[in-house]
């Protein structure tokens, strides 16, 4: 492999430098995935690919690598299509909510896959919540099938999911920065398509290239912007939330256009247990959720087939939420889709 060549085509001056082809980039992932190319070249393609960033046929190449080394997973029987949650980020100046989001999907009956790493880098990371709730980390897929099967919920470390990628998400700690797999991660789908990715950036530019990603691909996905790295909604703005599935784009919420609004109740810290405290509050209807990630579980409910209909979905998420009055919760259940039709 001409490394020398691939180090040049990407980090020339700014004008002259070239995307790689679709080809070479999944020829160049391969090969880094399997450990075939040395520290000082990796480190150079890598910051080069940062400084450029990657194209849409790059990330293409790039992803197809990482799914042909991917340990597959089977959509479990559940209430709609599995969820993959990709948590790689944590809280850093906003609680992190993420968790919430999964565990009120659980109660719902819909299949759950938090996919991410075991460390938060010094924030909350949603294995640390997780954990407060008897989710724990699935040391392999298997473990992960199984807890899946048995709860429709589960973490698995992405070091289980896919070595390669694991060892590229680790190098950020010795290059002090991210690098293309940080995006593949944020894209891969375990049950090979037949799940839905919650895909989210804080760049626009990015997510609008997640959504040409989806739009090329076919697949599912609902994207939206991060919070502190995390595809949960903003407290205190709801941002656009779309729904890409087979090559077509659905705005299913647009972005609210007022500034960020203050928020009373959330918890008092980003901390891992007083987060995990307030969230068993929400789940038991003891303090409101916040209207974004409200909109955000309609989202999902939507997206997953639980409901065919969005303001059916919002209706549920409502009552789910606490929005609506005591005995709306037992009421809605018998709107509900019957579960005994599920896959």
């Amino acid at each position: 492999m001409h490394l020398a060549r691939y180090i040049k085509q990407i980090s020339c001056a700014p004008g002259t430098m070239q995307d790689l082809p679709e080809e070479d980039a999944h020829a160049l992932f391969c090969a880094i995935l399997d450990g075939g190319v040395p520290d000082l070249e990796l480190g150079a393609l890598l910051l080069a690919l940062r400084s450029k960033t990657e194209s849409l046929g790059e990330l293409l190449g790039f992803h197809r690598a990482a799914s042909e080394r991917l340990y597959g997973l089977r959509p479990p029987n559940g209430h709609g299509k599995p969820l993959v949650i990709p948590a790689y980020g944590g809280a850093r100046t906003e609680p992190n909510l993420l968790p919430l989001l999964g565990l009120v999907l659980r109660r719902l009956g819909v299949p759950v896959l938090f996919h991410g790493t075991l460390e938060g880098s010094g924030s909350a990371a949603s294995a640390y919540i997780l954990r407060e709730f008897g989710v724990m980390p699935s040391a392999t897929v298997a473990q992960a099938q199984s807890a899946l099967e048995r709860d429709t919920i589960a973490f698995v470390p992405v070091a289980a999911l896919c070595p390669g990628l694991a060892d590229l998400l680790s190098l950020r700690h010795r290059l002090g920065v991210c690098n293309s797999s940080h995006a593949v991660a944020k894209l891969i789908d375990p049950f090979a398509g037949e799940g839905v990715v919650l895909a989210s950036s804080h760049s626009s530019a990015t997510l609008e290239k997640f959504a040409a990603f989806f739009t090329a691909t076919g697949g599912s996905a609902l994207l939206l912007e991060s919070t502190d790295g995390e595809p949960f909604a903003n407290p205190r703005r709801r941002p656009r939330m779309e729904y890409l599935h087979q090559g077509a784009r659905h705005v299913l919420f647009e972005e609210e256009a007022h500034a960020v609004k203050p928020v009373s109740g959330l918890p008092a810290s980003i901390e891992a247990q007083p987060t995990a405290e307030w969230i068993r509050q929400a789940l038991a209807g003891e303090t409101p959720i916040p209207h974004p990630l409200v909109n955000e579980l309609a989202c999902c409910l939507y997206v997953s087939g639980y409901t065919e209909d969005m303001n059916q979905a919002k209706a549920i998420a409502a009552v789910e939420a606490g929005s609506l009055g005591p005995g709306a919760r037992q009421r809605s259940a018998r709107s509900r889709p019957n579960r005994a039709q599920s896959r």
